[in-house]
């Protein structure tokens, strides 16, 4: 099937999705119109693209048809309108086989992100403080918003931090930070000025709806607790912490976070789900493994992914063979060059498959 041929397709299912739009009946439904609309907006960017396509070929084949008129005038018209949108029709073409290559579904979820500090000790737990920094400026960069879901201390920096990030293809960006991460920096606690490596894990789980899948809570032990540690006096006054566990899988969530019984319960639940649906799909991608080589974000938690040099100022990531001297501005949130490189490399695989 021609590119030109899908195209076509595409605009003809955008059409129909916009009648179903203008139903009224449709707002009783709510489910269902949810869905239109995320299709509808999900192919929207590939129609408006196709139109503006279509119009300049459209002035370009109107051109060379005025070339052949006798009139000078308008030969000299045609050739200043085919200077102007023939340099156009490459960098569209492109850009059109770019926005039909297939897209995650999950795209466009918000996330939940859970750093936890992994060899290096102290200075682990202080570098899980700086990278949750880095995705909160970045989000609020993007115009995201975050949330403290649950958070675990010690003395020098974070053990475990979860944190929930919302708003516009949250997910499409955030889906490749998934993976350990490694520090290599002077620490702050060492007197002699050696270079020390640690790392911390980080998993970027796609919040889930009733749409993609529920969790049941009939599979759910619910327990409640004191609460345990630092917090104030209802730490030690009443059954604030909850425990739930997922008996199919054996999986378990505490949280203490709250003073209310019932929010650290909707914090744990919301954890919960969302580590039982990121399981789902990482079994789900190592099955695909084969067919998806050469791509990322496959949800490889074990995998080392990324190494922050200090000393040299140095980022290094090693899935795409990365690196940026710009240690500094990324740290502080300005992630785009990284992220972009990793979108870049993903649609190349993608169009490399598509050309086999």
């Amino acid at each position: 099937m021609s590119m030109f041929h899908k195209l076509d397709e595409v605009v003809e299912r955008y059409n129909t999705l916009t009648e179903k739009l203008a139903d009224p009946s449709i707002y009783d439904r709510q489910s269902e119109f949810k869905a239109i609309s995320s299709e509808r907006s999900a192919i929207e960017d590939i129609v408006l693209c196709y139109k503006k396509y279509r119009g300049i070929t459209a002035d370009i084949d109107e051109a060379k048809e005025m070339l052949k008129d006798s009139d000078d005038d308008m030969k000299e018209m045609a050739k200043e309108v085919l200077a102007e949108n023939e340099p156009l029709i490459e960098g569209l073409e492109a850009e059109l086989k770019l926005l039909l290559l297939p897209k995650d579904p999950l795209d466009d979820k918000n996330c939940m992100v859970e750093i936890r500090a992994g060899a290096g000790g102290d200075e682990a737990s202080i570098f899980v403080g700086d990278v949750l920094r880095m995705y909160q400026n970045y989000a609020r960069a993007q115009g995201w918003k975050t949330e403290i879901d649950s958070l675990s201390e010690n003395d020098e920096g974070i053990k475990e931090v979860i944190f929930s990030i919302s708003g516009e293809k949250v997910y499409s960006k955030m889906k490749y930070e998934s993976g350990v991460h490694r520090v290599q920096r002077v620490p702050k606690t060492e007197s002699q000025g050696r270079v020390h490596t640690s790392t911390i894990t980080v998993a970027v789980m796609p919040e889930t709806d009733d749409l993609d899948w529920k969790l049941d809570l009939n599979d759910v032990r619910i327990d409640v607790m004191r609460a345990s540690g630092s917090g104030g006096q209802h730490v030690n006054t009443t059954d604030s912490a909850v425990r739930v566990t997922h008996e199919p899988t054996g999986m378990q969530v505490y949280n203490q976070d709250q003073k209310s019984q019932l929010k650290n319960k909707e914090k744990a639940l919301k954890i919960l789900t969302a580590r039982i649906f990121d399981k789902m799909l990482q079994e789900k991608n190592a099955e695909e493994a084969a067919e998806r080589k050469g791509l990322i974000g496959t949800g490889d938690r074990s995998e080392r992914i990324r190494t922050y040099n200090y000393p040299q100022g140095r980022l290094s990531d090693h899935r795409i063979g990365l690196t940026l001297y710009s240690l500094d501005k990324i740290v502080e949130g300005d992630m785009d060059p990284v992220l972009e490189a990793l979108v870049a490399h993903n649609q190349a695989e993608l169009l490399k498959g598509q050309e086999e």
